[in-house]
């Protein structure tokens, strides 16, 4: 009797009070075919990778996870896609929702933010990708808001006058100490959010800041009410720092993608 290979004990399974039935995983470097520089488990099928390596990547996810995974096509933008059983991969969105069992909310990452959410007692559940562009958005609504306001919308339709009370799971991303960005970057969050300017720490060079984007995006979701687990901007959870484990774009622009996923058991 044949059975599915285990996750890798190296992928990180998130600790967060999601309700009975939502599962959720963070893929790292471990575990897959990959050839240098993209070993092993790359995902990325944009990235110069063998592509019979990403697909066979692809499989072993869909396999030892006992889902299936829709890959987006990420712009760094702030447009959110539903997903269902028949959603193709390669759609143009940086953040997915779905009441789709077995449908995994999935995003690509090599340093931005993956976001995970879930609703604390229906099952709904969504991602986002979010990198600097997408989480400051415009006018201060970002990725983030768009994907709970899409959410939101879907909870009425489907369980109308029943509160929203979403808890969300930060995944690895570049920490402060590696992430240097410029004044625009400063300003564009902190024109439209008061308080987003302490989470940029001054640079070494003249116009240069350290930005936390853990922390914005905890901001971010705090002031609309999600309960914010995960990443608490510490070391542990740099993408830059570690890359005997993770991917870094910053760290070498020719390197692989981890996915960060959520779905609901079937």
């Amino acid at each position: 009797m044949s059975t599915s290979p285990a996750i890798p004990a190296d992928w990180i399974q998130p600790q967060w009070p999601a309700p009975q039935g939502v599962r959720a995983l963070f893929t790292t470097r471990a575990g897959g075919v990959s050839a240098a520089p993209f070993d092993s488990f790359n995902l990325g099928d944009h990235v110069q990778d063998d592509p019979e390596a990403v697909t066979r990547n692809r499989a072993v996810l869909a396999s030892v996870a006992g889902m299936h995974p829709v890959f987006l096509q990420q712009v760094h933008g702030c447009d959110v896609l539903p997903l269902e059983s028949t959603s193709a991969d390669g759609q143009v969105a940086d953040a997915c929702f779905s009441t789709t069992r077995g449908v995994a909310c999935t995003v690509m990452v090599a340093d931005c933010l993956p976001v995970l959410f879930s609703h604390r007692s229906l099952p709904l559940v969504g991602a986002a990708h979010a990198g600097w562009r997408g989480l400051a958005g415009a006018e201060g609504v970002g990725v983030l808001e768009r994907l709970l306001q899409a959410m939101d919308a879907a909870l009425q339709r489907q369980h109308a006058g029943t509160p929203a009370d979403w808890i969300a799971w930060l995944g690895p991303c570049i920490g402060q100490s590696a992430f240097e960005v410029g004044d625009e970057v400063r300003e564009a969050f902190s024109m439209h959010h008061a308080g987003a300017a302490q989470y940029f720490g001054q640079g070494v060079r003249p116009g240069k800041w350290q930005a936390d984007l853990a922390e914005l995006a905890r901001h971010r979701l705090q002031a609309m009410g999600v309960e914010v687990h995960g990443n608490d901007s510490s070391a542990a959870w740099c993408t830059f720092s570690q890359p005997q484990r993770f991917y870094s774009y910053r760290r070498a622009s020719r390197t692989g993608r981890m996915a960060a996923a959520v779905w609901l058991s079937v």
